[in-house]
């Protein structure tokens, strides 16, 4: 998901986003929704949650790190 469109999200919900880094702005997305923060952590590894709204660029940013 582009930087914008994930920005536009957390103003949504009143996350005030500046200067917050990509991965800060959708753990506080995913915070405010009372979901575990688990964006670009190891979790993915064993994540199932496949209607995930980040879920591909949570996998995409996994194999960068690797």
């Amino acid at each position: 998901m582009k930087f914008n469109a994930i920005k536009k999200i957390a103003k949504s919900m009143n996350i005030k986003t500046y200067k917050m880094k990509k991965i800060d702005i959708i753990h506080a997305i995913q915070h405010k929704e009372n979901n575990i923060e688990c964006y670009g952590t190891d979790r993915v590894g064993i994540c199932n949650e496949d209607s995930c709204a980040w879920r591909v660029d949570c996998l995409t940013l996994r194999r960068k790190k690797k």
